[in-house]
């Protein structure tokens, strides 16, 4: 049973990749919403 003894050190590489891939979506996410919105809703021209 040495294996069951050793520390997981791999489980806190999913920590920042999970983290990253959530921020990463929501990012699109509101990136698409502002892009559509602008062109929906065009700035006026001053």
């Amino acid at each position: 049973m040495l294996f069951a003894e050793e520390t997981v050190w791999h489980f806190w590489i999913a920590v920042p990749l999970a983290v990253g891939a959530i921020l990463a979506v929501v990012a699109i996410v509101i990136l698409y919403l502002l892009k559509v919105s602008s062109l929906r809703y065009p700035k006026e021209q001053g």
